[in-house]
């Protein structure tokens, strides 16, 4: 089995890869410093996969340690690199913290595995677009100046790939672009847990409903949008986690040479209002929640054009907003009743 590094690969988006990369034969060693992850989801994956991933705690601004770690798993094949901070609003008001850690940390792992045949996938984001001049944005959209810090090290971060592709690296590397991940896998036993107060829509929603949050505050209905709250493509994360699959698979081949990138969406978009409503509609659960003032960093609205992921990446979307929120609910009652 090939093996494959995850950073970032107790959180969110990376235990749900975890799974996936089981399920699809290959062999995944996860590295995280737990900074927005709990080390109980390794048994939590245990509970789904049958054993325990290799795990190394460690933060990857540490060149030295990341530079042992390559040498201690020389043999990887390919790295999935999701460790990053992500939250938009808090970049906003700490931007250097989101710099530094975000550049340190890609930077020390494509130094560690510099001149070896890797292939690598990085964690992007639509924010990358700005607000599109046309929806649903494609690929080949120009990008916009970042609407946030957090934005703009996705944006660099992708710039940095480029020129390291240009100057004749070794790596294969695929950016995906994802839009909002959510949801949870159809276990429940691991799902989006966010150390304090939720940035995301969704935890906030579960967490209300359940009783941890007295109610959600919808920032803006004034945006020019049919209910004037803003519009997402949200996706559910085993679609996501799949993606990551497909990528590696794609630069398996030798057709694939070089850097590619791919929006990871369902190409639909969803407003705020519209997302609560689903959640109220599948779940049976009503929502406390109040309209708020603009948030600083929001893009109005963006949702993708996915036509280049089906057709060259052999990839799309198979679960709808409703299935996204009842997983998303079946989450946080597990959680209500089995605390990590």
């Amino acid at each position: 089995m090939a093996k494959i590094l995850v950073t970032g690969g107790l959180g969110f988006i990376g235990s749900h890869t975890v799974v996936e990369l089981i399920n699809s034969g290959y062999e995944p060693i996860i590295v995280d410093d737990l900074s927005n992850s709990d080390p109980k989801i390794l048994d939590q994956l245990a509970k789904i996969i049958g054993y325990k991933p290799p795990f190394y705690k460690l933060d990857l601004c540490d060149e030295q340690g990341v530079a042992e770690l390559a040498k201690k798993e020389a043999d990887v094949a390919g790295i999935i690199h999701f460790a990053a901070f992500k939250a938009v609003g808090e970049s906003v008001q700490h931007p250097i913290k989101y710099y530094r850690n975000n550049f340190y940390s890609l930077i020390n792992m494509l130094n560690g595995y510099n001149g070896k045949p890797v292939n690598f996938v990085f964690s992007s984001s639509c924010t990358v677009y700005g607000q599109p001049d046309k929806l649903p944005v494609t690929e080949d959209a120009p990008v916009k100046p970042a609407e946030s810090p957090y934005g703009n090290t996705k944006q660099i971060a992708e710039e940095i790939l480029i020129d390291m592709q240009k100057a004749g690296s070794s790596y294969k590397v695929i950016s995906l672009r994802y839009f909002n991940p959510v949801g949870a896998h159809g276990t429940a036993l691991i799902g989006e847990l966010p150390n304090g107060v939720p940035q995301n829509l969704v935890p906030f929603i579960t967490q209300t409903a359940i009783g941890k949050r007295e109610k959600i505050t919808v920032f803006g209905d004034d945006y020019n949008t049919p209910d004037g709250s803003c519009i997402r493509d949200y996706i559910h994360v085993v679609d996501l986690a799949k993606a990551h699959v497909a990528a590696l698979k794609l630069m398996e081949t030798e057709e694939f040479k070089g850097y590619d990138m791919f929006n990871i969406g369902t190409g639909t978009g969803s407003s705020v209002l519209q997302v609560i409503k689903a959640f109220e509609q599948s779940t049976g659960e009503k929502l406390n929640y109040q309209i708020g003032p603009r948030r600083e960093g929001d893009v109005e609205q963006v949702w993708g054009d996915v036509t280049k992921s089906k057709n060259v990446l052999k990839w799309q979307t198979e679960l709808d907003l409703d299935v996204m929120m009842q997983s998303a609910w079946e989450w946080e009652k597990y959680i209500a009743q089995n605390p990590l």
